[in-house]
């Protein structure tokens, strides 16, 4: 009876060490060929020669919204609230989202509420048509610093009825706000804050290199020069196949992939990558 347990027990063990035998085998055997080739335009299609691919355990998309999420945007009130600036100024900036005091879209953003009310917008403005003696511009009231004091009442109806004429002069001239933005300059915020914004873009693009190329990373291949690339010895899972951020450059093609993968144990996957189903470029903004 002894020797028939024994039996069994030699037969359970032999059968499962060649089931994990034969796992590892399968897993070994499990790879990825792949073959790139890029089309420029008006050209030929072209393998894309002495390239790096990555095998990842992760969409380099969805690595790059991990690393993003350790740095959080930044605070533009915050930001807002630091700069020495009028309160106007700062309600403005806040109420539009907005810290560029130049180019085209700003002019576009302003009213003629928005030129008298911000102090610093209206002396910009009055700055740059007051001195223009060819143009139409309305003329101030002429009165004597001394005419406040003795007729307080006149002085503010002249100042309060200027302030009319130039609102309806603006309103008649939109033209009259352009080029403002140069007497600006001195105080326009948005190069701190885009350096703000360029220091947290280039700490997320490294993070995301770092995790690609480490903590995500299964295997990586050059391609030959026939295109071709091999990725051997994987265990089965689902992987990406990514250029990470780096584009194969043929002719004026600049395509990057990162192309979805299933493995089943012992599967040879074959991959075409090309044009068709590479990264499409985001539009500009």
């Amino acid at each position: 009876m002894s020797d028939m347990k024994n039996r069994v027990w030699l037969f359970v063990f032999l059968f499962s060490a060649t089931m994990a035998l034969g796992s590892r085998a399968a897993a070994q055997d499990t790879s990825i060929e792949f073959v790139a080739h890029a089309t420029p335009s008006g050209g030929l299609e072209e393998p894309v020669r002495g390239f790096p691919f990555f095998l990842l355990s992760r969409s380099f998309v969805e690595i790059g919204k991990e690393a993003e999420a350790a740095y959080p945007k930044p605070d533009m009130d915050a930001f807002i609230a630091k700069l020495d600036v009028s309160p106007e100024l700062k309600a403005w900036m806040k109420k539009n989202d907005w810290v560029m005091l130049a180019g085209e879209d700003f002019i576009h953003k302003l009213h003629p509420d928005d030129i008298l009310a911000v102090p610093e917008f209206k002396t910009a403005y009055m700055d740059r048509n007051s001195g223009d003696q060819s143009a139409d511009f309305p003329k101030p009231p002429k009165f004597k610093a001394s005419d406040q004091a003795k007729n307080p009442a006149k002085f503010d109806k002249l100042a309060a009825d200027y302030v009319e004429t130039i609102r309806r002069y603006i309103g008649q001239h939109p033209q009259s706000i352009d080029g403002i933005d140069l007497n600006l300059a001195s105080i326009d915020p948005s190069p701190r804050w885009n350096a703000i914004l360029g220091a947290r873009i280039t700490a997320i693009h490294s993070r995301t290199l770092d995790f690609a190329q480490s903590t995500y990373l299964v295997a990586r291949a050059v391609t030959n020069l026939q295109g071709q690339g091999f990725m051997r010895g994987l265990a089965p899972g689902t992987y990406w196949l990514s250029t990470l951020d780096i584009p194969a450059t043929v002719g004026d093609a600049r395509p990057r992939w990162d192309i979805p993968v299933v493995l089943r144990a012992g599967e040879t996957k074959y991959i075409t990558l090309s044009n068709s189903n590479s990264i499409r470029p985001q539009a500009s903004q």
